[in-house]
């Protein structure tokens, strides 16, 4: 029985435990927006991670201002497109898709996903006239990207948040059909939400999964199995038991995450020989402070923090040294 010095095993905020239907993040909530309209959102591919020398940025730290080693990932961000514009009203199911206004300069690579539409109408903007929120539909540019293997691109939905939503449909009819990259998006010193499928571990059973403890070796047979699954009443496994089954590959998201270094030239953030299963880095790229969801290769959602609430100024972190030495283990 579960106690203050005995808890529970393992968190049940998300169950059933099962495959991610996609590999594709899907982000469903969003920061307020700020004065000036823009994307909220952006997505990039994981690269690797490295180590960096930069001066502590955090207040309340008790190394704040002094020369750190911090571990940071690296993201290759290539430009993404916008698709088409969607506009929502509110009623009383909530938000509900009035309309999407199509652009006629889409990728054929699209075709891959989506059937696309060869006679397109006039676009009709009146679909936004009484919207409540508008998002942008976008694609990724894998083939810009060498070191995955697939030419299909990732579609998703992103908000347009800030200004007027008035600002926000004359911001959507600029940007329409047309490439955005990650500078139009995020800058150095924004603090950021990842979020992206993790790295898959298949079938495991409950001490790899939940934590469960080792039973006693004088135990008959079996030593990682658990020690009982539940009271005689009620007269079924009740869900809160640990058992085996999927770990891994569920989507998850990493809050406030700081952008410390964005980049256009990926060769000089690339170690020698290349970042281990992955390669060079061929376009731009974002260095974030920490760690990150997923394996390499794996598509990463980023988004403005809905969660940060304390005081660290935006400033340009001071960066005094990032390794590019070999990950090879030579």
């Amino acid at each position: 029985m579960a106690d203050i010095h005995h808890p529970k095993r393992g968190s049940h905020g998300y169950w059933p435990r099962k495959r991610a239907k996609t590999e594709t993040p899907h982000i469903k909530s969003w920061a307020e927006g700020n004065d000036k309209p823009k994307i909220q959102g952006f997505f990039g591919y994981k690269a690797g991670m490295t180590h960096a020398f930069i001066v502590d940025y955090r207040p309340t730290s008790t190394t704040s201002g002094r020369e750190v080693k911090m571990a940071v990932t690296v993201l290759e961000t290539p430009p993404i497109k916008i698709a088409a514009v969607r506009a929502y009203q509110r009623s009383s199911y909530g938000l509900q898709c009035s309309g999407e206004i199509w652009s006629e300069k889409l990728d054929p690579e699209l075709a891959r996903c989506i059937p696309l539409a060869k006679n397109q109408k006039e676009k009709n903007w009146d679909i936004t006239k009484d919207a409540e929120e508008i998002r942008v539909i976008v694609y990724t540019q894998p083939k810009l990207v060498t070191s995955t293997p697939k030419k299909a691109p990732e579609i998703s939905e992103l908000k347009i948040g800030g200004g007027s939503i008035d600002d926000q449909i004359k911001y959507a009819k600029e940007i329409l059909g047309k490439e955005l990259k990650i500078n139009d998006v995020v800058k150095e010193g924004d603090m950021l939400d990842a979020i992206a499928i993790t790295k898959g571990k298949g079938w495991q059973g409950t001490v790899k999964r939940h934590h469960v403890k080792l039973l006693l070796h004088k135990n008959s047979k079996h030593r990682r199995m658990i020690g009982t699954a539940g009271s005689w009443h009620p007269s079924w496994v009740q869900a809160t038991v640990p058992q085996a089954g999927q770990m891994g590959y569920h989507q998850r998201t990493e809050y406030n995450k700081r952008v410390l270094k964005i980049g256009e030239n990926g060769e000089e953030i690339t170690p020698a020989g290349g970042f281990p299963n992955y390669g060079v880095i061929r376009n731009s790229y974002i260095l974030v402070h920490g760690s990150i969801p997923g394996p390499v290769k794996r598509l990463i959602g980023i988004r403005d923090a809905v969660r940060y609430q304390r005081g660290v100024k935006i400033q340009k972190p001071e960066i005094t040294y990032i390794s590019t030495t070999s990950k090879q283990g030579a």
